[in-house]
Protein backbone atom coordinates (compact mmCIF):
# COMPACT_ATOMS: atom_id res chain seq x y z
CA UNK A 1 0.00 0.00 0.00
CA UNK A 2 1.58 3.44 -0.96
CA UNK A 3 0.89 6.54 1.08
CA UNK A 4 1.43 10.17 -0.25
CA UNK A 5 3.83 12.02 2.05
CA UNK A 6 4.23 15.51 0.25
CA UNK A 7 4.24 16.92 -3.62
CA UNK A 8 6.71 19.09 -5.43
CA UNK A 9 6.32 22.32 -5.59
CA UNK A 10 9.00 24.93 -7.55
CA UNK A 11 12.79 24.88 -7.45
CA UNK A 12 14.35 26.04 -5.13
CA UNK A 13 17.82 27.52 -6.66
CA UNK A 14 20.11 26.14 -9.52
CA UNK A 15 21.54 22.74 -7.62
CA UNK A 16 18.16 20.90 -8.33
CA UNK A 17 16.55 20.89 -5.11
CA UNK A 18 12.59 21.72 -4.99
CA UNK A 19 9.85 22.74 -2.70
CA UNK A 20 7.51 20.37 -1.10
CA UNK A 21 4.20 20.33 0.27
CA UNK A 22 4.07 18.08 3.25
CA UNK A 23 1.20 15.75 4.08
CA UNK A 24 2.87 13.54 6.52
CA UNK A 25 3.31 14.20 10.72
CA UNK A 26 6.94 13.09 10.82
CA UNK A 27 8.71 15.01 7.56
CA UNK A 28 12.57 13.88 9.13
CA UNK A 29 11.06 10.05 9.27
CA UNK A 30 10.06 10.31 5.75
CA UNK A 31 12.54 12.32 4.07
CA UNK A 32 16.08 11.94 4.79
CA UNK A 33 19.27 11.11 2.66
CA UNK A 34 19.00 7.69 1.03
CA UNK A 35 14.95 7.61 1.42
CA UNK A 36 13.24 5.72 -1.83
CA UNK A 37 10.06 7.65 -2.92
CA UNK A 38 7.57 6.23 -5.42
CA UNK A 39 6.96 9.64 -7.98
CA UNK A 40 3.44 9.87 -9.75
CA UNK A 41 3.38 10.35 -12.67
CA UNK A 42 5.80 7.29 -12.68
CA UNK A 43 7.80 8.42 -15.48
CA UNK A 44 9.27 11.06 -12.93
CA UNK A 45 10.78 8.14 -10.46
CA UNK A 46 11.63 7.06 -8.28
CA UNK A 47 13.40 9.34 -6.17
CA UNK A 48 15.63 9.29 -3.91
CA UNK A 49 16.33 11.91 -1.53
CA UNK A 50 20.01 13.22 -1.17
CA UNK A 51 19.70 16.34 0.89
CA UNK A 52 16.37 17.23 2.97
CA UNK A 53 16.72 20.98 4.91
CA UNK A 54 14.15 23.40 5.94
CA UNK A 55 14.02 27.03 4.53
CA UNK A 56 11.74 28.61 7.69
CA UNK A 57 8.45 26.60 7.25
CA UNK A 58 8.85 25.02 3.63
CA UNK A 59 10.86 21.96 3.18
CA UNK A 60 13.02 21.65 0.99
CA UNK A 61 14.16 18.41 -0.88
CA UNK A 62 17.17 17.47 -3.36
CA UNK A 63 17.29 13.92 -4.85
CA UNK A 64 20.18 12.07 -6.52
CA UNK A 65 18.53 11.69 -9.94
CA UNK A 66 18.10 15.74 -10.04
CA UNK A 67 21.04 17.90 -10.60
CA UNK A 68 19.80 21.46 -11.85
CA UNK A 69 17.01 23.67 -11.99
CA UNK A 70 15.14 22.61 -15.71
CA UNK A 71 15.10 19.10 -14.25
CA UNK A 72 13.95 20.31 -11.06
CA UNK A 73 10.99 22.42 -13.02
CA UNK A 74 10.23 19.21 -14.43
CA UNK A 75 9.22 17.30 -11.30
CA UNK A 76 6.43 20.77 -10.60
CA UNK A 77 3.08 18.72 -9.09
CA UNK A 78 4.51 15.07 -8.57
CA UNK A 79 3.16 13.57 -6.18
CA UNK A 80 5.46 11.37 -3.51
CA UNK A 81 4.63 8.56 -1.91
CA UNK A 82 6.49 5.79 0.18
CA UNK A 83 5.79 2.44 0.57
CA UNK A 84 3.37 1.42 3.71
CA UNK A 85 3.61 -1.74 5.46
CA UNK A 86 -0.16 -3.47 5.91
CA UNK A 87 0.41 -4.38 9.52
CA UNK A 88 1.79 -0.91 9.94
CA UNK A 89 0.45 -0.01 13.95
CA UNK A 90 -0.83 3.64 13.69
CA UNK A 91 -2.61 3.55 17.16
CA UNK A 92 -2.43 7.71 17.27
CA UNK A 93 -4.63 8.09 14.96
CA UNK A 94 -5.77 7.00 11.34
CA UNK A 95 -4.78 7.03 7.61
CA UNK A 96 -7.69 8.76 5.71
CA UNK A 97 -8.47 5.56 3.50
CA UNK A 98 -9.22 3.99 6.78
CA UNK A 99 -11.87 6.13 7.93
CA UNK A 100 -13.58 6.69 4.74
CA UNK A 101 -16.45 4.65 3.79
CA UNK A 102 -17.33 4.35 7.49
CA UNK A 103 -20.89 4.42 9.06
CA UNK A 104 -21.18 7.37 11.61
CA UNK A 105 -23.77 6.26 14.40
CA UNK A 106 -25.48 8.28 17.17
CA UNK A 107 -26.09 6.02 19.57
CA UNK A 108 -27.96 3.62 17.47
CA UNK A 109 -28.86 5.46 14.89
CA UNK A 110 -27.17 5.80 11.38
CA UNK A 111 -26.38 9.19 10.28
CA UNK A 112 -24.24 8.80 7.01
CA UNK A 113 -21.19 7.96 6.55
CA UNK A 114 -17.25 9.30 6.42
CA UNK A 115 -16.57 10.23 2.73
CA UNK A 116 -13.72 12.32 3.56
CA UNK A 117 -10.89 13.62 6.49
CA UNK A 118 -10.10 17.11 6.38
CA UNK A 119 -6.94 17.81 8.23
CA UNK A 120 -6.35 21.24 9.53
CA UNK A 121 -3.79 23.11 11.80
CA UNK A 122 -5.72 22.81 15.12
CA UNK A 123 -7.59 19.99 14.90
CA UNK A 124 -9.24 17.29 11.61
CA UNK A 125 -12.39 17.32 10.48
CA UNK A 126 -14.96 14.16 9.72
CA UNK A 127 -16.89 15.13 6.57
CA UNK A 128 -20.46 12.66 7.05
CA UNK A 129 -21.82 12.56 4.32
CA UNK A 130 -26.38 11.65 5.08
CA UNK A 131 -28.33 9.99 2.78
CA UNK A 132 -29.89 12.85 1.40
CA UNK A 133 -26.10 13.87 0.06
CA UNK A 134 -25.96 16.83 3.08
CA UNK A 135 -22.67 17.19 4.28
CA UNK A 136 -21.84 17.55 8.17
CA UNK A 137 -18.41 18.73 9.47
CA UNK A 138 -17.71 16.86 12.69
CA UNK A 139 -14.42 17.95 14.79
CA UNK A 140 -12.31 14.52 15.13
CA UNK A 141 -11.65 14.87 18.47
CA UNK A 142 -11.82 12.43 21.68
CA UNK A 143 -14.69 13.54 23.15
CA UNK A 144 -16.99 13.99 19.85
CA UNK A 145 -15.48 10.82 18.28
CA UNK A 146 -15.02 8.61 21.23
CA UNK A 147 -15.12 5.13 18.99
CA UNK A 148 -13.52 4.46 15.53
CA UNK A 149 -14.36 0.54 15.09
CA UNK A 150 -12.35 -0.17 11.57
CA UNK A 151 -13.36 -3.71 12.05
CA UNK A 152 -17.05 -2.77 12.02
CA UNK A 153 -16.68 -0.17 9.76
CA UNK A 154 -17.75 2.06 11.98
CA UNK A 155 -17.37 5.21 13.82
CA UNK A 156 -19.76 6.49 17.04
CA UNK A 157 -20.20 10.02 17.56
CA UNK A 158 -21.66 11.94 20.74
CA UNK A 159 -22.15 15.64 18.77
CA UNK A 160 -22.94 18.86 21.35
CA UNK A 161 -26.54 19.29 21.46
CA UNK A 162 -26.96 21.35 17.82
CA UNK A 163 -24.04 20.25 15.99
CA UNK A 164 -26.40 18.15 13.52
CA UNK A 165 -29.23 20.21 13.83
CA UNK A 166 -26.56 22.85 12.27
CA UNK A 167 -26.16 21.65 9.20
CA UNK A 168 -29.46 20.88 8.94
CA UNK A 169 -30.25 24.82 9.32
CA UNK A 170 -27.47 25.49 6.71
CA UNK A 171 -28.83 23.07 4.42
CA UNK A 172 -32.51 24.35 4.33
CA UNK A 173 -31.20 28.71 4.42
CA UNK A 174 -29.75 27.60 1.09
CA UNK A 175 -32.48 25.52 -0.47
CA UNK A 176 -34.41 28.82 0.50
CA UNK A 177 -32.01 31.14 -0.96
CA UNK A 178 -32.24 28.83 -4.38
CA UNK A 179 -36.13 29.09 -4.67
CA UNK A 180 -36.08 32.66 -3.70
CA UNK A 181 -33.57 33.41 -7.18
CA UNK A 182 -35.09 30.56 -8.80
CA UNK A 183 -32.86 28.18 -9.18
CA UNK A 184 -34.99 24.91 -8.21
Amino acid sequence: MQLQVARIGKPHGIRGEVTVQVFTDDPEARFFPGAQLVAEPAANGPLTVSSARWNKQILVLGFQQVKDRNRAEELRGTQLFVEAEQSDENEEGFYEHDLEGLEAYVGSTLVGKVSELITGAAQDLLVITREDGTEVLIPFVEAIVPEVDLEAGRVLLTPPPGLLELADDAASEHSDASDERGDA
